[in-house]
């Protein structure tokens, strides 16, 4: 009977062991909301969550959506990870100002790293007559889908300069779908923000007739950045579309985003694995926005508050007190 005991409670303390060992092989799984495919989010997602994946341990996937807005809220709503935003778009669901006034605050949002500056593009066909932000009324215009930071950021764009949605006729179409409807004439300019080159306008510049931005300067710029202090100038280089040459525009910063609710290690995992050796030769090598996403500068003008995980790893490394 002892006998008997004695091997029942060995079988139990090596069940127990392989349930242990089990527990920690889970892997923890790490969705980060990215943006439509024919932006930026998506590649730059992609490379990041295949850099940063370490089965069994960590396993991220990239996840395309319609954006800054959308990602803020499926995280708020438990539906992702993390996600890309933009600094403005954090910073109004964190405080519950700007597009998310009046509704409640996303007090659980939090910070992983600042990414890269995001450019604002205005797309018109080469040819087309239209020269500035001015030209754009009764011309029809595509602002981005639903749930994006660059179909906010066009609004803001206009009534910058006195133009209402009113005043144009506008279209809510993902980038990819306003430039083959500029292929065929049925759309006259569109909006997308996004760091550069963007596929859509690269693809649209070099088989679809050719473009040409729009600059964002003057008195219009100005009064932007005076109402909204996320904005930057900023250029965007001649030749980083086909024949089309450097044009003045507004940036805003493209910021990681995630829950409080995650657990910091999972989140300190994260962050380790963003800042390593093989991230960075990642980064180096893929999308042109990804060398200028540097450890320098993740902590520049966050929107939202560090994550603790995301703390106790830029205190290790030093960039922070």
């Amino acid at each position: 009977m002892r006998m008997k005991r004695g091997l029942l409670a060995l079988g139990l303390v090596v069940a127990a062991a392989g349930m242990s060992a089990a527990v920690a092989q889970t892997p923890a799984f790490f969705r980060i909301g990215t943006g439509g495919t024919g932006g930026t989010y998506y590649p730059v997602g992609g490379m990041i969550a295949n850099a940063i994946s370490n089965p069994p341990q960590l396993v991220s996937t990239a996840v395309a959506s319609n954006g800054s807005v959308a990602n803020v809220n499926a995280i708020a709503g438990g539906n992702m990870d993390s996600g890309f935003s933009q600094a403005d778009v954090a910073y109004w669901a964190y405080s519950g100002t700007g597009v998310f006034d009046g509704k409640p605050k996303i007090t659980d949002l939090r910070a992983i790293a600042n990414l890269y500056p995001e450019s604002v593009h205005i797309v018109v066909r080469k040819g087309s007559g239209l020269k500035s932000v001015a030209d754009l009324k009764g011309k029809r215009v595509s602002l981005d889908e639903p749930g994006s930071g660059s179909l906010i950021n066009a609004r803001a764009v206009l009534a910058a300069y006195g133009i209402t949605e009113k005043d144009i006729k506008p279209e809510y179409l993902k980038p990819n779908q306003a430039a083959e409807k500029m292929k065929d004439g049925s759309v006259d300019a569109f909006f997308i923000t996004g760091g550069y080159p963007m596929s859509a306008i690269s693809e649209l510049a070099t088989s679809g007739g050719g473009v040409e931005l729009l600059p964002i300067d003057g008195a219009g710029a100005a009064k932007l950045m005076k109402d909204a202090p996320f904005f930057a100038k900023d250029e965007i280089p001649a030749g980083t579309y086909k024949d089309v040459g450097a044009t003045p525009t507004l940036a805003v910063g493209a910021q990681w985003v995630t829950s409080a609710k995650i657990p910091d290690e999972v989140v300190y995992s994260v962050v380790k694995a963003m800042w390593s050796d093989k991230t960075r030769a990642v980064l180096d090598a893929g999308h042109a926005k990804g060398k200028l996403i540097r450890k320098e500068s993740a902590l520049n003008g966050l929107a939202a508050p560090l994550h603790p995980g995301a703390e106790k790893f830029y205190k290790e490394a030093g960039l922070l007190k």
